[in-house]
């Protein structure tokens, strides 16, 4: 049996997890990242924090030893005293795993003819076991107790043999690090060879690899000069490959980077600040001897162009605060340095300018670069495009491929990123719970990369589910920590989709006129705080809102303006909305064929909740004009809609023009829990079911625990039921996916 360890400071009465709980949910999740998710280490990082790295300031450690010294003092103590020639195995098969996993252990036993049977006292002492592919530790603190416990001789021994036993195609990098790693001393040629397998890394995927090979070529060089520049590059690796807290870390140590720091500033910090540290960047980058040909036509071209994704980045600032002018000053800049600036750059400064026609070009052109296996960066950009024209497919593609692209190159950050802009088109097309699940697991993701600017965004969109699935207390929550955080760091972007997820909500709720004045005030708020495009793309709810209101005199000048915007681009979508708009601003008989123009247009689109809105609207209308049998057949079709989306609020507007029709609703049958429940709280439901506490599901979905609470007993009154046992039973019975 293993003895349990106590952290420091920590006595029984006074249990860790409300003091983890009490952290900003950045911190909180990147800590548990950090400690491998162990609650013995987390307890104790939790009490060493500085008042910096607990509101999430300064980066958080590291370096085991600074994590959890006591845990670490405690397990190194139990593996010393395993016999000898058991400790040299456990060394060995850390070494082989920590901190870089180079799958040698095997090889090294039987070229050093060694006996595994001493594993057997460690399998005993429930240390570690054997298993197909070499030894499997207890957990991650217990291997890196294993490494730690070795004196510095042993390791640099275990790091030769394997070293020796990695000579196959491709393992150039593996080798290189247990040459460095079984270094005695500084040695410029050690460090010039791991710096070459740093860019092999790299290349194959692996920046975490490349990190660890620069931080090493670091330790062993002897110019401090170029050991700066190899710690400012080892930044960059670890930020790509997710480590944020390690990025930020190296990054203070290495050479001041204009890039890299405003990179850190638009994932974490200020967007306007970022803003200008990369147009910065990109005036002092130095000038390419050769500069690359082509215009960037395919998503594979130019990857490695660093004033591309200087200047998209710089295009990201601009979107995140909100200030659409930013774009046409990069715009005027890449040309004046004769650099060809991405797509949406260009296309986001024309419709600014209102040049709509040019707009639609160019981000058209930019839409069309998303092929698989191109950079994710621009592949992100061209999802950014297609959702600007309203081509939800287009924009689904380009972000599907940017995750995968991302995974294959091993950058982790750019993963949640592509899943902030594919919430977009999941909650315009009517996939609010499969959104909502993506969007949570990307949430988790920006997180635990130190991307709180797009766990931000993230929050918005999952406001905006939570306002479709009538889940009006999330709605709330959510929104209210996306604005929070949003107007303390000039986020424009984030900060107008909360807006607009709670005017959705007074919209859905029949609280026009708060709808109206929440809309109506997305791009008045200015840079920062509202954002232009935002309300653009909010247009039909406002219209709907200030037509409910009789107050059409704005509602008429903004359709006007979506009408031109959709006219240019010819989305079937938009130009289903803009008629729809001219429906509820025509009075009595003439919006009758506007609104068959909608659904028309609607039948070509993939905005399939908003024909469903559509369908609600002209139902509504068609009963006041007592055209009942048409108005019965549009009510029923957008409540069948609305129960298949999950969005009981819009189907309750159903249900209530129909009784007002005299037209009962068909019963709906609804026969398992995913079709009793919102989203959020199905969701809750399943974890539940597999065994989660209220605590650790509001920390996976960043909610507090009070919300997970209201939700349980939401899910026990709706599913009529008293406790957690027989919910476990009905989502076993009921076979939910």
């Amino acid at each position: 049996m293993v003895t349990p360890v106590n952290p420091p400071h920590q006595t029984r009465t006074s249990p860790p997890r409300p003091v983890i709980s009490a952290l900003p949910e950045g911190v909180r999740v990147r800590l548990l990242h950090s400690v491998y998710g162990d609650p013995r280490a987390a307890a104790e990082l939790v009490t060493r924090l500085t008042g910096r790295q607990s509101t999430g300031l300064d980066p958080l450690p590291t370096d085991p030893a600074d994590l959890a010294p006591a845990l670490l003092r405690a397990l190194r103590a139990q593996i010393r005293a395993l016999p000898d020639d058991t400790r040299l195995l456990l060394l060995l098969a850390a070494a082989d795993q920590y901190p870089v996993a180079t799958h040698a252990f095997l090889r090294a036993v039987t070229a050093a003819r060694l006996d595994t049977r001493p594993l057997e006292t460690a399998e005993a002492a429930g240390v570690a076991h054997s298993g197909a592919d070499g030894v499997v530790f207890r957990d991650a603190w217990t291997r890196i107790a294993a490494y730690e416990s070795g004196s510095p001789a042993d390791r640099r021994d275990v790091h030769r043999l394997l070293a020796r036993v990695l000579h196959g195609a491709g393992e150039t990098p593996r080798r290189s690090w247990h040459r460095g790693a079984g270094a005695l001393g500084p040695s410029g040629r050690l460090a010039a060879e791991l710096r070459g397998s740093a860019d092999k890394a790299r290349a194959g995927g692996r920046p975490d690899l490349a990190r660890a090979l620069l931080e090493r070529a670091a330790a062993l060089g002897t110019d401090p000069a170029q050991r700066s520049l190899l710690l400012t590059r080892a930044a960059l690796d670890a930020w790509n490959a997710g480590d944020g807290d390690r990025a930020r870390t190296l990054a203070a140590g290495g050479t001041a980077d204009e890039a890299l720091g405003g990179l850190f500033a638009l994932r974490a910090g200020n967007a306007t600040e970022a803003f200008d540290g990369l147009l910065t960047a990109l005036i002092h980058r130095p000038r390419p001897a050769h500069p690359p040909r082509g215009n960037g036509s395919s998503g594979g071209e130019e990857p490695d162009d660093p004033a591309r994704h200087l200047l998209a980045r710089a295009t990201e600032a601009a979107i995140y605060t909100g200030d659409l002018r930013r774009c046409r000053e990069a715009a005027r800049l890449a040309d004046r340095l004769g650099i060809a600036p991405p797509g949406t750059l260009g296309g986001l400064a024309a419709a600014f300018e209102g040049r709509y026609e040019d707009a639609r070009d160019l981000l058209r052109a930019a839409a069309g670069r998303c092929g698989p296996g191109g950079d994710p960066t621009l592949l992100v950009h061209a999802g950014i495009a297609a959702l600007m024209l309203g081509d939800h497919t287009g924009a689904a593609t380009a972000t599907l491929r940017a995750a995968a692209s991302a995974r294959a190159r091993g950058t982790r950050a750019v993963m949640a990123q592509a899943m902030e802009f594919r919430a977009y088109a999941d909650f315009w097309t009517g996939r609010p719970r499969a959104g909502q699940a993506a969007a949570t697991e990307a949430l988790h993701q920006a997180y635990a990369t130190g991307q709180d600017n797009g766990a931000c965004h993230l929050q918005a969109a999952l406001a905006m589910f939570a306002a479709i699935t009538g889940d009006a207390d999330v709605c709330r929550e959510r929104a209210a920590a996306a604005r929070s955080y949003a107007l303390a760091r000039g986020l424009g972007l984030p900060a107008a989709l909360a807006q607009w997820a709670l005017a959705f909500l007074d919209l859905t709720d029949g609280r026009f006129a708060g709808a109206a004045a929440r809309l109506r005030a997305l791009a008045g708020f200015g840079p920062g705080h509202g954002h232009r495009a935002i309300r653009h793309l909010a247009t039909p709810h406002y219209v709907e809102a200030a037509a409910r209101t009789d107050d059409t005199r704005i509602a008429r000048a903004a359709h006007a303006d979506y009408h031109r915007w959709a006219t240019a681009v010819r989305s079937p979508d938009d130009l289903a909305l803009s008629a729809r708009c001219r429906a509820l601003l025509t009075p009595g008989e003439e919006a009758v064929e506007h609104y068959r123009t909608a659904l028309d247009h609607h039948a070509q689109g993939t905005r399939d909740f908003e024909r469903a809105r559509t369908e609600l609207l002209f139902g509504s209308a068609l009963r006041r004009l007592r055209r009942r049998p048409e108005a019965r057949d549009r009510l029923r079709s957008a409540l069948e809609a609305f129960e298949h989306f999950g969005a009981p609020h819009c189907a309750a507007r159903a249900r209530a023009e129909l009784r007002a029709l005299g037209a009962p609703a068909a019963p709906t049958h609804a026969v398992n829990p995913a079709a009793r429940l919102t989203a959020q709280q199905l969701l809750v439901a399943r974890m539940v079911a597999e065994g989660a506490t209220n605590r650790e599901i509001a920390a996976r979905l960043a909610l507090s625990p009070r919300t997970i609470d209201h939700h349980l007993r939401g899910v026990f009154t709706r599913l009529g039921i008293r406790s957690r046992i027989e919910l476990v039973r009905l989502i076993a019975e009921s076979e939910v996916p």
